[in-house]
């Protein structure tokens, strides 16, 4: 049997979302530079960081590179926490993208804080790219 009008009670989440973001409190600057500081602290220990902590310092510095670089042609991968896409150009609408870089979070969080070369990370294997407009050397270091 339908619901009469005006006899339905509003649902709880809708009366939260009027009060509230329903966004964490974690996707602050001050947050997500503490988690690059605690990330890279953890590396230089020789300690492999949380994975929240991890996590938030890989996003937000996959973050900055899309703010520095804005646009849509190149996609940059940092399995599993994330990815981003960035660089001025064309851009790619379906299917495997032309210009991709991949590198794991450590090596990622040691690029993006200037902590290690682009160059050298390209030429030792640690980072993967293909496509013309794959090089992000003119936006690294963060």
């Amino acid at each position: 049997m339908p619901c009469l009008t005006g006899s339905a009670r509003p649902r709880a989440s809708v009366m939260r979302a009027a009060r509230e973001s329903y966004r964490p409190v974690v996707s602050s600057p001050h947050v997500k530079s503490a988690a690059v500081a605690a990330a890279l602290s953890a590396l230089d220990e020789g300690r492999t960081p949380d994975r929240s902590v991890y996590r938030g310092a890989v996003r937000a510095l996959l973050t900055a590179l899309a703010e520095r670089a804005p646009g849509r042609s190149v996609e940059v991968r940092v399995p599993p926490y994330g990815a981003v896409q960035c660089v001025p150009g064309p851009r790619h609408t379906r299917g495997t993208p032309p210009n991709v870089v991949e590198t794991d979070p450590e090596t990622w969080l040691r690029i993006a804080t200037g902590r290690l070369d682009w160059g050298e990370a390209v030429t030792e294997g640690r980072v993967r790219v293909s496509g013309i407009r794959a090089d992000l050397s003119a936006y690294l270091p963060l």
